[in-house]
């Protein structure tokens, strides 16, 4: 342990020439990071261009058209007949204890008969 301690003290306390400076001043590490940064700048401004001035517009397009479609199919849709009331239909051996007694809870007098 005191061959450690003894060698420890002779170590430099400074990390001199830790890295290589070019001619320009800047090191190779700091050069990459800046490319790295310019790359990603380009990249988000690319994508963001993409996003507004392609993206938006397909969906705008394909929401129009997906509404026309549709305003078109349901000019032929055929609309199903009523349903005939048959005696087995609506059976009630007790009425339900909200409303009138004869609508369910989720009844739609828009839709339900």
């Amino acid at each position: 342990m005191v061959h450690f301690v003894r060698r420890i003290a002779f170590l430099p306390k400074a990390r001199t020439f830790a890295t290589a400076v070019e001619a320009g001043g800047i090191s190779s590490l700091v050069a990459e990071r800046q490319a790295v940064v310019e790359h990603a700048k380009a990249t988000a401004s690319l994508w963001k261009k993409i996003s507004i001035y392609v993206c938006i517009p397909a969906l705008v397009l394909s929401t129009a058209n997906a509404y026309r479609l549709m305003k078109e199919h349901s000019k032929h849709e055929i609309h199903p007949e009523d349903v005939p009331n048959y005696s087995y239909l609506r059976i009630r051996s007790k009425p339900f204890f909200w409303g009138n007694g004869d609508h369910t809870l989720f009844h739609n007098p828009a839709v339900n008969k």
